[in-house]
């Protein structure tokens, strides 16, 4: 049974051994055959980069960041569902109009039936499992395909949102509530500190588990005699890492802490990578996607698999819902247009494989920070919208062509 390959780090192949030519050959071997992993986080320093240069320095600015995190965060949840669906070998159009039927329930729910916030907010989540059991029935058991499905999902959850609505906004909410979306944890100095202690606790801690981790994984595979990545490249992108996300820290600590809203992501980012690394769930996503009938006569049951894929999938558009409703303090019918598409750009320019069976989480997590980073210091830069819209088509095919130009380089390579 072949090994699946860039679900990980690991490529299930014998670690080299050798010459030191031979060893430096096959480092850079292996260096040229992760060009996707590798390329996508030089591209989110390179575009960091040249922001911060071309505004003056306001890019990296603590407000600046801290917005960012906040006005990009429902599309990054998006996105973590997203490529789960991708991987599968499915697509989700639906997503925009579920993000704004969960906001419309939960509106009618607060203040209208005077519920309490945090039991709408659950009742948001099942109402979005039961979209997803509804989607994915239909896919999984009656074998329609996902893009008819979810394309008459977008028009009748978008219909439904305006029915519950009554055409008209939703406006305000709990206090609570909109902490959900635009929020912050407490500020364990009473802010009279330089540097906020909790969001600097968060972070150093963070970083040295990101250390951690890594080194762990580097002696697992180094003990199974894997591939594994060249000392000094594993040492830089670890030292570049743990970096970045500290200096991140100083910046949110300098201004009002963390984001409540980060607190979710980096709960998701972290579970699902778990999930779909070591579950045998996750490895039947990526089985499935990379070959549908070769997982159906391994005994995996697909129809189940897609089943509960879409529900996922329901569950994180209604959180990215409420995270969205709270953060504009209103439930609009006009809410979630075109966040599918964002989020689906996301997973591509991430390095999800369009035709499904490869794909990360953090891969998702990143590409959608570029597409706000674009939009945001496009925006700071004074760049109209028409061109924006220009500029993202552009970065989202050459993202699609890039992960074209691997799957024939890795062909030809084999023959």
């Amino acid at each position: 049974m072949s090994t699946l390959t860039d679900q990980g780090s690991s490529t299930g192949v014998p670690a080299p051994k050798g010459k030191p030519q031979e060893i430096v050959g096959s480092a850079l071997n292996y260096l040229t055959g992760q060009l996707r992993q590798v390329g996508l986080f030089i591209a989110l320093i390179a575009i960091i980069i040249f922001f911060q240069i071309a505004t003056n320095g306001i890019t990296l600015a603590p407000i600046n960041v801290s917005n960012l995190i906040i006005q990009n965060s429902y599309i990054l949840i998006l996105a973590v569902g997203m490529v789960l669906v991708i991987i599968a070998g499915h697509i989700d159009l639906s997503v925009g109009s579920v993000v704004a039927f969960t906001g419309a329930a939960a509106g009618v729910m607060i203040t209208q039936w005077g519920l309490p916030w945090w039991l709408a907010a659950v009742l948001c989540l099942v109402l979005g499992a039961a979209v997803g059991a509804w989607q994915g029935f239909w896919i999984a058991y009656f074998g329609i395909p996902a893009f008819i499905v979810t394309l008459a999902g977008m028009l009748t959850f978008r219909g439904l949102t305006q029915i519950v609505l009554q055409n008209k906004q939703i406006s305000p909410f709990p206090d609570q509530f909109r902490d959900l979306g635009s929020g912050f944890l407490p500020d364990l100095g009473g802010g009279t500190s330089f540097l906020e202690p909790l969001t600097v606790i968060i972070g150093v801690l963070s970083a040295a588990a990101l250390v951690g981790s890594g080194i762990r994984q580097r002696m697992i595979r180094r003990r199974h005699q894997l591939v594994d990545e060249p000392m000094l490249w594993f040492a830089a992108k670890l030292t570049l890492t743990a970096a970045m996300v500290l200096f991140i820290t100083y910046l949110l600590a300098s201004y009002r802490g963390t984001p409540i809203v980060l607190v979710i992501l980096g709960l998701l980012t972290v579970g699902y990578s778990a999930v779909m690394n070591r579950s045998v769930w996750g490895r039947h996503i990526y089985a499935m996607g990379g070959n549908l009938h070769a997982a159906e006569l391994s005994g995996i049951n697909t129809k189940r698999t897609t089943f509960t894929v879409f529900i996922n999938m329901g569950v994180l558009a209604a959180l990215a819902g409420l995270v969205f409703t709270a953060q504009l303090n209103l439930a609009s019918p006009k809410a979630g247009e075109g966040f599918e598409l964002d989020a689906i750009a996301a997973v591509f320019i991430g390095g999800a494989a369009v035709t499904g069976g490869i794909g990360r989480v953090t891969g998702a997590i990143i590409g959608g920070l570029i597409i706000g980073i674009l939009n945001n210091g496009m925006s700071i830069m004074g760049v109209g919208t028409e061109y924006q819209q220009l500029i993202k088509g552009l970065v989202l095919l050459a993202a699609v062509a890039f992960d074209v130009f691997n799957k024939r380089r890795g062909s030809a390579s084999i023959t």
